[in-house]
This record gives C-alpha cells, sequence and structure tokens, in this order.
C-alpha cells in the first residue's frame, strides 16, 4: 500500500525515461507524448541543452534564498520583460502562486485607492488554481465543492461577454481587476477573440481597472507567440506564468506593468524556494532554445497541422462538434463525456487528456514536428471514430 495520498486518480503506468516528444514505461513500451506533463515539457524530454544547463547549475549552487541577490533571476526578470514589455516580475514556484500573487496585487492596488472591499470581476469555467483565493476564483464547482466557505471579492461573468462585464461596472463600485484567460485550458480550450480583449482593455482603462491575464497554460510560446493576449496586440496590467516557463523545473512568475508596477514592497509578498538558480537556468534555456530554435513558428505550424489533419479524418463523424484551438494548445469537442479515450489511447501508446468531460485537450511540446503531428492524427482520430460508434449520445 503507498503512502502518497489519494488526491489523483492516476492511469496504470510509470514512465522511466523521455526523449524528444517520446515517453518510455517500466517495460519499455513507447508512448507518443501529447499532452507534454499539462502544458510543462516545453522542450519535450531529455532535451540536451536543458539537461547542461541544469546539470552545470546544479554543480554550481542550487539555492540561496531571496534574502540576497540572485544575478540568474535579475537576468531572468529582464528577459522576461524584453518579451512582453512588462515592468516587474515576481518568481514563485507555480501557476497558482502566481496567480495568487495577483490577486494579492490588485487587493492591495484597490486599498490603496480607498476601496474597502476590493473585488476582482472572474469568469465562467476559468481555471486559476488549488489555493483557497485562487479556487474561490475558478469556475469550477466540482472543484470548490467541499472547501466553502470561500474567499469573498469576486464576482463571476460568463466568459467573453463584455457586456455582463460592464453590467457589473454599473452596479459595483468596488471592482479594482478583471482576471481571465486568454484560452481557458481546463474549461476546455476556449479562446477569447481579439475584439473582446480590445474592448475589455478598453473597459478596464476607463474605469481604472487592472486587466489580469492568467498565462499559466497558454503562455511561454504554445500559441505561436510568447503570450496568447500578443495575438491581439493588447498588454495587460499583470501577467501570470508557470508550466511551459522551466521545461519541467517548477517556476512561476507575476508579471506587472503600469498601474500595478511597483505597488509590492518588502514584506508585502515573498517566496522561499522562488526564483532559485536552478529554476531560473531551466526557465532561461528554455526561453533560448524556443527563440534560437524558432519554436514558437513551428508550434503554429505544426499546430495547423495538427487541427487540419483532425479536421480532415474526422470529417462528417458524428458526434465531433468543434476542433479549436491556437498553436499546440488544441481541444477536440465531442457531444458527450469522453473521459474513456484517455485510457484507450494510452492502451494505443498516445499520452492525451480529457477536460471538461468533452473536450479531448491536446498539448504537445513545442519540439513536436510535422511528422509527430501526423503520427498523433493518425493514431487519434481512429480512436475518436471508433469510441463514438460504440457508444451511445451522453454515455463515458
Amino acid at each position: 500500500m503507498s503512502h502518497v495520498m489519494n488526491t489523483y486518480a492516476r492511469l496504470p503506468v510509470a514512465f522511466e525515461r523521455g526523449e524528444g516528444v517520446w515517453l518510455y514505461d517500466d517495460a519499455g513500451k513507447r508512448y507518443l507524448d501529447a499532452l507534454s506533463g499539462i502544458a510543462v515539457s516545453t522542450l519535450g524530454h531529455n532535451h540536451p541543452r536543458l539537461v547542461r544547463a541544469i546539470a552545470e547549475q546544479a554543480a554550481a549552487v542550487l539555492h540561496t534564498s531571496n534574502l540576497y541577490r540572485i544575478p540568474l533571476q535579475e537576468k531572468l526578470a529582464d528577459r522576461l520583460g524584453a518579451i512582453s514589455g512588462m515592468d516587474e516580475v515576481f518568481f514563485c514556484n507555480s501557476g497558482c502562486e502566481a496567480n495568487e500573487a495577483a490577486i494579492k496585487l490588485a487587493r492591495f492596488y484597490g486599498h490603496k485607492r480607498g476601496v474597502a472591499q476590493p473585488t476582482i470581476i472572474v469568469m465562467e469555467n476559468a481555471f486559476h488554481g488549488r489555493t483557497l483565493a485562487t479556487l474561490s476564483a475558478t469556475g469550477n464547482r466540482k472543484a470548490q465543492a467541499g472547501f466553502e466557505p470561500l474567499v469573498s471579492g469576486f464576482i463571476r461573468v460568463p466568459y467573453r461577454d463584455i457586456q455582463a462585464i460592464r453590467q457589473v461596472a454599473e452596479h459595483n463600485q468596488d471592482v479594482v481587476a478583471v482576471m481571465l484567460e486568454m484560452i481557458q485550458g481546463e474549461g476546455g480550450i476556449n479562446l477569447a477573440e481579439a475584439g473582446f480583449q480590445r474592448e475589455l482593455r478598453e473597459l478596464c482603462d476607463a474605469r481604472g481597472w487592472l486587466l489580469i491575464c492568467d498565462e499559466v497554460q497558454c503562455g511561454v510560446g504554445r500559441t505561436g507567440k510568447w503570450f496568447g493576449w500578443q495575438h491581439a496586440d493588447v498588454r495587460p496590467d499583470v501577467v501570470t506564468l508557470a508550466k511551459g516557463l522551466g521545461s519541467g523545473v517548477p517556476i512561476g512568475a507575476c508579471l506587472t506593468s503600469g498601474a500595478a508596477a511597483g505597488l509590492f514592497g518588502p514584506g508585502n509578498h515573498g517566496s522561499t524556494f522562488g526564483g532559485n538558480p536552478l529554476a531560473c537556468a531551466a526557465a532561461l534555456t528554455t526561453l533560448e532554445v524556443i527563440e534560437e530554435s524558432g519554436l514558437m513558428a513551428q508550434a503554429e505550424a505544426v499546430g495547423e497541422t495538427i487541427c487540419s489533419g483532425l479536421r480532415e479524418a474526422l470529417a462528417g463523424c458524428e458526434g465531433v462538434v468543434e476542433i479549436r484551438g491556437r498553436g499546440l494548445m488544441i481541444g477536440v469537442e465531442l457531444d458527450r463525456p469522453c473521459g474513456a479515450l484517455v485510457t484507450k489511447a494510452l492502451e494505443n501508446g498516445l499520452l492525451i487528456n480529457v477536460t471538461a468531460e468533452r473536450v479531448v485537450r491536446l498539448l504537445p511540446a513545442l519540439v513536436f514536428t510535422a511528422a509527430d503531428a501526423q503520427a498523433l492524427v493518425g493514431a487519434l482520430a481512429p480512436l475518436i471514430r471508433d469510441f463514438l460508434s460504440q457508444q451511445g449520445k451522453g454515455t463515458a
């Protein structure tokens, strides 16, 4: 009997090693990894430059403390500032910590403006994390159940509904920020249109609100640009990152600009491990390889190859609602729960995920090639067709 707490319904497989976009289990079976650790393994597995950077840093110093200067942290902050246009960076260890920092920052901003009960507008079907504050901001009742009382100070509106946000603005003077994912990952790969993003930016400017963009899943080049919001050329006041930033080494970041910059001072927020030398070495290497290897353009092209391939292979297949995405963040929505596809794919040497009950989620590493895309389509499309032909509508 394992002493590991039972917080995951784990699949019956254990991986011993990886190479590029492939993982190998303890029996030697090979799997095409179309999930990359849920958008984490940006450079795939066992990338030589990343392995070397981690080994060299481990041989030098793993951790000092944020009580002292960390030159690699400063270098990484400068690099993130250069690619984002943001002014400041706070480092932590995960996406929920980055979002927690953003929530605290928004409240701090509100209090400095004399708002006694700072309130943040959040979206239906959002996922921002599992700490009490980020869980409260999350639009998933199943994830929240059993953890009440939740943290107050959030108003929820339908995703991409600018009129609903305007209505809140007319009736609540305590709003200080809007928080959203430009692409909802856990919510089912839902994309915020460029027009909505621009209208939201204008509304936040007019109201003096902070625009907080959760880029934990879609950031770091996954969509074909460094950040999802860059597709609409709309810069937020706060951006949160994690997952793919360290290609598997835990690191998170909360970036600020404009009215959100310069708010926190010593003692307002902190992290013991955040931005330590090892994590920063991994993140810097990740950003360097993405840029030098042209992986953002590759993500865009390969993502289109996957989407077009799936549309062709599943054309006329009753039960397929929509195939959507941007870059290497892709969802195949079906008209029925499809969790059983995860196990079927595993049996066939393919790693996928199902989210929002009916959406097959694909998050391949940025090193995925056109040939890998064809292999993915060739493996996944027959599984979906077979599943839909055997399962009645509304069953899993």
